[in-house]
């Protein structure tokens, strides 16, 4: 009777999306604490769920708890407080999380977004060129994240330095939502951000973007947003993370070859969670900008790794062997691809 149940809830688990449909995870009753952001860049976490992908791929004995949150190192803090057990997130928290538990808390299993990062300035605020940062008020979301550390390893290869390091580029970390008022009373020059606030400083701010991240890295590529998992809980219960992964590859594929239905379901997540849906301009000009991925693209968290460790943020050169733990991706034949 027992074998038979198992069966039967196996039988009737097998949905999901995409081409083929996701066998749900065998494994006993558990639950799966997930965390992402109500942003674009985290549009795998914001359509599966909603879709009900992931719920199909993990089966009914497996009960998805889900926590949102607004910065990466939030989300780190909960990993070590183990609070959630996988995330979607930035680089640079992942690389932050890693070394300070000297490589034991979290892995990287799979990326999610390619780009959808740039530099946007005030139309009036006379910066036509990078080396006319000089003396402006530049914000990014958070000290230390992603975006920060972009913009504080773009200016040094400027020649300029922040002002809290004898430089004249003020750096003034701003919660993104906050970025927007300020641009438009000229409190701020300009920003470094994520989407959709570069296309909602363009629509809504009358900016323009002055550098685009893509155009700073090999092919247009370099790692927005990734899945982490808690190697506590990739150890005891691969597969549960690898259900996950096979829904997200699934997903990822349904992004990109349904793009107007894709971002209609995104966007009404975003609007749900944020209480406002993005405005159709902003939301066509944002997603042009990102690329959805499962590749993790090593490379470039490799640069952010050592982007941090030049400003400061991390005390010794990181070393990121082991961050990756990129087995059931692989085992997965269309995440096996380097995409």
């Amino acid at each position: 009777m027992r074998r038979l149940a198992t069966i039967l809830l196996v039988v009737l688990g097998i949905t999901g999306c995409g081409r083929e449909p996701s066998k749900p995870a065998s494994t006993a009753a558990g639950v799966i604490r997930v965390g992402y952001f109500p942003n674009l860049t985290h549009a795998q976490a914001l359509a599966g769920l909603a879709r009900g992908d992931f719920a199909n791929a993990l089966g009914p004995s497996v009960k998805i708890e889900s926590t949102v949150f607004n910065a990466g190192p939030s989300v780190i803090e909960a990993i070590f407080a183990k609070r959630i057990d996988l995330a979607y997130v930035g680089p640079n928290p992942a690389i932050n999380g890693y070394v300070q538990s000297q490589g034991k808390a979290l892995r990287i299993v799979a990326g999610a977004m390619s780009g959808g990062a740039a530099l946007v300035v005030r139309s009036d605020a006379g910066i036509a060129a990078p080396e006319q940062l000089d003396g402006k008020r530049i914000a990014s979301p958070q000290l230390g994240n992603t975006q920060d550390v972009a913009l504080r390893s773009f200016i040094a290869k400027q020649g300029l330095k922040p002002r809290e390091n004898g430089g004249t580029v003020q750096i003034i970390p701003t919660p993104n939502a906050q970025i927007i008022d300020l641009v438009k009373t000229g409190q701020l020059d300009g920003a470094w951000v994520p989407e959709p606030y570069v296309s909602r400083l363009v629509v809504e701010a009358g900016c323009r973007v002055l550098v685009d991240e893509r155009d700073l890295w090999p092919n247009g590529d370099f790692v927005t947003a990734h899945i982490i998992v808690s190697t506590e809980y990739l150890e005891a219960h691969p597969d549960i993370v690898r259900a996950w992964i096979n829904a997200h590859v699934m997903v990822t594929q349904w992004l990109r070859e349904n793009p107007d239905e894709a971002k209609r379901v995104v966007n009404a997540e975003i609007g749900k969670l944020t209480g406002k849906p993005l405005s159709d301009e902003v939301l066509n000009a944002a997603w042009s900008r990102m690329r959805p991925t499962w590749n993790p693209l090593e490379a470039s968290l490799v640069e952010c790794a050592n982007a941090a460790y030049n400003a400061g943020f991390l005390r010794a050169k990181p070393d990121l062997t082991g961050i990756y733990d990129l087995t059931l991706l692989h085992d997965n034949p269309v995440g096996s691809q380097q995409d």
